[in-house]
Formats: structure tokens, sequence, C-alpha cells
């Protein structure tokens, strides 16, 4: 609970064994979740079994997609402030108590990881994709004139239940370009955003989405596709 809010996290999880316990324990130790709700995405390891062991609510979603997984997870949560992490240890739950005091003056908060300040040793945030990512969000920021982001793929987001409930129908992506659909529809509804610096750490396991420079290219065009054809969209509604 958070200022008399009740707050949901959602954990995407796609193979995540290595991480899935200890993360779910990290954030539950804060005090401030209410609930946490564990999408498991067609695991092949013990990811099910292992969040079953754990006061997380378990949900399958046999749509395969970090999009897919992240949209379910939001319809499945019933608190007011909907938090969204990965469970790889790549984020930590000492940024939230950073982040949610922003949702008393904001309607949503994104986090950013392309702080150089803020990256860890051993974060899978590279020259190339730390610009990658910083490039294709002054993007997003110039046809959406918007505030000036720094990153359209970082998955630690707040959303208010009022701005979820204005974009959940207008969610479309189930791939891995779910973060920058998130970013527009927040900006086309007209919601407030704060974008903040969050730890970028060392993930466990390997990265489904950027494990190397093709993949990491494919979804950047991908993102650039998705933010070009919303703008251009909204102009003829």
């Amino acid at each position: 609970m958070y200022k008399n809010k009740k707050v949901s996290l959602i954990f995407p999880s796609f193979n995540e064994e290595e991480g899935i316990s200890k993360a779910i324990q990290e954030f539950q130790s804060t005090n401030l979740i209410d609930e946490i709700i564990a999408v498991d995405n067609n695991s092949t390891d013990k990811t099910s079994e292992l969040i079953k062991k754990t006061d997380a609510k378990y949900v399958l979603e046999t749509v395969q997609g970090y999009g897919s997984a992240i949209r379910r997870g939001l319809k499945e949560a019933t608190g007011e402030l909907l938090v969204i992490t990965e469970p790889d240890g790549s984020f930590t739950a000492n940024d939230l108590k950073r982040m949610l005091p922003f949702t008393e003056s904001y309607d949503c908060v994104f986090g950013t990881r392309t702080s150089k300040a803020y990256i860890e040793e051993g974060a899978k945030m590279n020259f190339l994709l730390r610009i990658g990512n910083i490039v294709v969000a002054k993007l997003l920021s110039i046809l959406y004139s918007s505030i000036s982001f720094t990153d359209v793929g970082c998955t630690y987001k707040i959303l208010s239940r009022k701005s979820y409930d204005k974009i959940e129908k207008k969610l479309k992506v189930i791939g891995s370009e779910l973060s920058p659909e998130i970013m527009v529809r927040i900006i086309l509804a007209n919601q407030t955003i704060k974008e903040i610096p969050v730890t970028y750490k060392e993930r466990s396991g390997e990265s489904k989405i950027t494990k190397d420079f093709i993949s990491t290219a494919i979804l950047a065009l991908k993102m650039i596709k998705l933010i070009v054809f919303i703008r251009v969209n909204s102009f003829f509604k």
C-alpha cells in the first residue's frame, strides 16, 4: 500500500528460474506491494514451480510474447498503482521507493536505464544499446511533442489505474516492442509522465530479447515502425 493506494506488481516470466524467487522476495520485503502477479509465459524450466511456492499470484499466459505476458498481468491486477518490472535481477526494489512518490504528482512514472551513473558493471547496456535507446526515445519525443525521453525499452514503469483504463483496449503488441506502445498510448491519452533514472544491474540468465546485435537491431526497427505508424494513424482520427 502506498498513500492508501493498493499497489500491484507484474512480473513477465519466461524461463526465469534463476531469479524469480529472489525477485518476488525482494519486492515483497519493501512492504509497499499488495499483490505480485507472476505471469508464466510458457516457461520450460522450473519457473512455474518456483512461483507457486511463493505468495505471488501465478498466471499462465499461453500466447507467447513479452507484450502478451505484461498485458495479461495488467488485466489481472487489481491495484490503483500498477508496477511493471522484470524478475531477472536487473532492476531493484529499492528504486520503487524513489518512483512511487512521483505518482502523487504524475499519472505515470517511467524508468530509464541509460543514465551512466545508474548502470552497474555487468549490466546489459553496452554503448550501441544505450545510444540506440536514446536515439529512438528522442524520435518518439519529437514525433509526439512530449517530454524528452531517454529510453524506449525500459520495462520498469508505474501506471495509475486511471491511465491504464484509458489505454487498455488500444494495446495490441504481443512482442518485445510493448514498452514504446505503452509510452505513446499514454501520451496520446494526455496523461502526465515523469521519467527518472533507475539502477540497471547484471541480470541472471540470458536475455531473450537483445541476446545479440541482430536481434537488437530487429527490435529497434520494430519499435521505430510502431512509433511512426501510431503517430501517422493518430492524425486520421
